[in-house]
């Protein structure tokens, strides 16, 4: 690799620890400014409406994290683009980024653009995350490979046990471990093209 590649790398990296670290400081922040808020009855969104520092908390964190996550998705893409999964995983995840930000640009007044932002980014993530993680097993990148499918395996299985059994009347617990799920799994590849760790960059 060369010098510009490196430190694009460790831009890229460091901005999809950023992107964990500034969404949930900021729902967090939202959810502690908002005392009516339950996480049994409500959905996260709801958060995004609320006037005041809520709203601006909550939708300037999804903004700032979905453009944090896009640039991370730059940085993941010229490490997977040369094969065929790996192109299409990253374009998928560069999309699903987007759609994280649009969540705070349209918040869940502004219909129907927030239930199609919110049902992309829930819906593209996992989707993205397969298909690394098929580029990252074709390439015996195994650990990766594992960690991504775990990540996407995960995030599917929250939503199935929602929408199946139902066990609360808001999304506001489903749509928290999922994104969770996939920002962390951001913020450990984040670190590791910090690292230039070979399991992650090797050919």
């Amino acid at each position: 690799m060369n010098k510009n590649h490196d430190a694009w790398l460790k831009i890229s990296g460091v901005c999809g620890v950023l992107a964990l670290i500034t969404a949930f400081a900021c729902i967090l922040s939202a959810i502690a400014s908002h005392s009516q808020f339950s996480w049994l009855d409500n959905a996260l969104s709801d958060l995004g409406v609320v006037e005041g520092a809520t709203a601006i908390l909550f939708n300037l964190g999804l903004i700032l994290s979905g453009v944090l996550t896009f640039v991370f998705g730059l940085g993941l893409f010229t490490l997977l683009h040369d094969k065929v999964l790996g192109f299409a995983g990253t374009l998928i995840f560069a999309v699903g980024a987007l759609a994280l930000a649009l969540i705070g640009i349209f918040p869940e007044s502004a219909k129907p653009m927030h239930y199609y932002a919110s049902v992309s980014f829930f819906a593209l993530f996992p989707i993205s995350m397969l298909l690394i993680c098929a580029e990252f097993l074709s390439s015996s990148r195994t650990k990766m490979g594992l960690f991504t499918f775990v990540t996407a395996g995960f995030a599917a299985i929250v939503w199935t046990v929602q929408f199946t059994v139902r066990p609360v009347p808001g999304v506001a617990i489903p749509e928290t471990l999922s994104a969770l799920a996939a920002l962390a799994w951001i913020a450990v590849l984040g670190f590791e093209m910090f690292r230039e760790d070979s399991h992650l960059t090797a050919r």
